[in-house]
């Protein structure tokens, strides 16, 4: 990779002079540039980002791609931590953009604030920020993660108590990010393994009352790219902007196949 820092003019989309907020800092973005139409290789470029502690790490790309780089790319929708698609690596960490803080990154001592962000490991990059889901959500449908039942469609609805419904209650809160997946080395170096977010999304049919179809499930997780590949590292459950338990759920999942024998 090579480096390169670029001083942007102050002329933007959006106006001659980007605007910026009363006690605001001026913080250095570092970001991942790749552009496949001219790049043969990723590199940095620096962008100098007035800034708020109290503004999250997507406003500061908003800023850029709205008054210094129309360029840049990256994913992004609800900007509330809900829909998932603005996961990046921030300080070379899985996180979701609209959740990261800048007085959270902040340098102490009065020293100058540099944060970098880069794409997520494991999946290939259309653009920048912008990576291949694909290969995430085909994992994620083969895992079948949907209700199955067999015989004549019930009268009613299907009841479940609310200690079955605990027993899932934590692998429901996905919201296919992908940062858990992508902080996994043994994804990163496999592409072929499934995951810690479709095991995560199979452990919530797996172990709801309701659902006829785990057997099904855990003969897939059971295969040579499943569950019997996680190396027990905490990568997973550490990068989870939700808080879900992962390696708990996969140990769960491994369980289920060894008590099944």
């Amino acid at each position: 990779m090579t480096a390169a820092t670029v001083d942007r003019a102050a002329s933007g989309a959006r106006g001659d002079q980007p605007p910026v907020p009363d006690g605001a800092i001026t913080i250095t973005v570092k970001i991942m540039r790749f552009n496949p139409e001219v790049d043969s290789e990723p590199r940095w470029e620096s962008f100098g980002v007035p800034a708020l502690p109290t503004d999250r790490v997507l406003n500061l790309l908003h800023y850029i791609k709205w008054y210094l780089d129309g360029t840049l790319t990256f994913r992004r929708s609800c900007a509330h931590g809900i829909c998932g698609s603005d996961a990046m690596q921030v300080n070379g960490v899985n996180r979701l953009a609209c959740k990261v803080l800048v007085k959270d990154l902040m340098a102490g001592g009065g020293k100058h604030t540099t944060i970098t962000v880069a794409p997520i490991k494991g999946l290939p990059v259309h653009k920048d920020l912008l990576v291949d889901m694909e290969p995430f959500m085909e994992a994620f449908r083969a895992v079948k993660p949907f209700l199955i039942t067999y015989g004549n469609e019930p009268t009613r609805e299907r009841v479940q108590s609310a200690a079955d419904r605990e027993r899932f209650d934590d692998t429901t809160k996905c919201i296919l990010c992908a940062c858990c997946t992508t902080s996994c080395p043994v994804f990163w170096n496999e592409g072929s393994y499934f995951g810690p977010a479709a095991i995560v999304n199979a452990h919530r049919f797996i172990f709801d009352s309701r659902d006829e179809g785990a057997q099904e499930r855990l003969d897939i997780l059971n295969d040579a790219e499943g569950v019997w590949r996680c190396r027990t590292t905490f990568n997973c459950t550490d990068a989870c902007p939700r808080g879900i338990q992962v390696t708990k759920a996969i140990q769960e999942v491994k369980r289920a196949l060894l008590f099944r024998r």
